[in-house]
């Protein structure tokens, strides 16, 4: 029975070992070709350069104006986030503790809105902003990614409140704490886990979207990467070592992010599971 469960494992680690190397194909040919020179890509893309071109990277770097666009998408991801992880479990932990109708009703309301369509509201959505003054601002654009992501961050946290023993906030309050300091002070940091995984879900979703900062921020100066990636493809098409090269630095910064909350990530799906 070892050897047999043995084998199938072996079987299994082998098929995905496979399927790993089919998702890493497209990085091989991306990260390869923007080593090369124009004339190396068109004569074989497949292959590994002879000669590692790394002025592309620093070409790439200087017309794409990598740190302002690099600042801008920071600003917008870090203060979204922020934003989100503040309204979003206050939200999540009144809808859960009042135990009201109207309660249910806010809460399938956010979880309905989940399903909304972006392209279906985008119009409205920008001559709203239009006139409150939100365009060619990034705190414009951070205040409307909180009312897009409010759905899904208050559902998770929703989910979440629930497995947290009302007892503890009970104790809180008979030893004195103010209804503020018992969700900041014992609800909040029991919450690590789940905002943990609302950050990441968060911040790739914030970085790499183009549709709504392409609505919002006309200013170049106010560019995110993907936005500046788009408008440096667009301008450098016939030069494909150029473009790959900054196509590379555009999803640096969000490699290295997913894998320094690796570790984050899988505590909070233990500690999800557990709850």
């Amino acid at each position: 029975m070892e050897n047999k469960y043995t084998g199938r494992t072996f079987i299994v680690e082998i098929i995905a070992i496979l399927i790993g190397l089919v998702f890493l194909v497209p990085f091989y040919y991306v990260i390869s070709n923007s080593l090369k020179t124009f004339a190396d890509i068109l004569t074989n893309t497949s292959a590994l350069p002879s000669v590692l071109q790394w002025q592309n990277y620093v070409q790439a770097f200087e017309r794409l104006d990598y740190l302002r666009v690099f600042t801008n998408s920071l600003i917008i991801t870090v203060g979204s986030n922020v934003v989100l992880i503040i309204f979003c479990s206050m939200a999540a932990y009144m809808l859960v503790r009042t135990k009201k109708k109207i309660s249910n009703i806010i809460f399938m309301t956010f979880v309905a809105a989940m399903v909304i369509p972006f392209q279906s509201i985008m119009i409205p959505l920008i001559k709203t902003a239009g006139n409150l003054g939100l365009l060619n601002s990034m705190w414009g654009l951070v205040i409307m990614y909180l009312g897009f992501g409010s759905g899904m961050t208050i559902f998770l946290y929703h989910g979440f409140i629930k497995g947290i023993p009302v007892e503890l906030e009970e104790a809180a309050i008979i030893d004195g704490c103010s209804p503020f300091g018992v969700f900041w002070r014992i609800v909040f940091p029991l919450l690590k886990p789940i905002t943990v995984t609302v950050m990441i879900l968060n911040s790739l979703w914030i970085w790499n979207d183009y549709l709504l900062p392409s609505l919002v921020l006309q200013d170049p100066a106010l560019r995110t990467i993907p936005l500046a990636t788009f408008f440096f493809f667009g301008q450098y098409t016939k030069q494909w070592d150029l473009a790959l090269a900054g196509l590379v630095l555009s999803i640096i910064p969000l490699v290295i992010f997913f894998f320094s909350m690796q570790k984050h990530i899988i505590k909070g799906i233990t500690s999800g599971s557990i709850k």
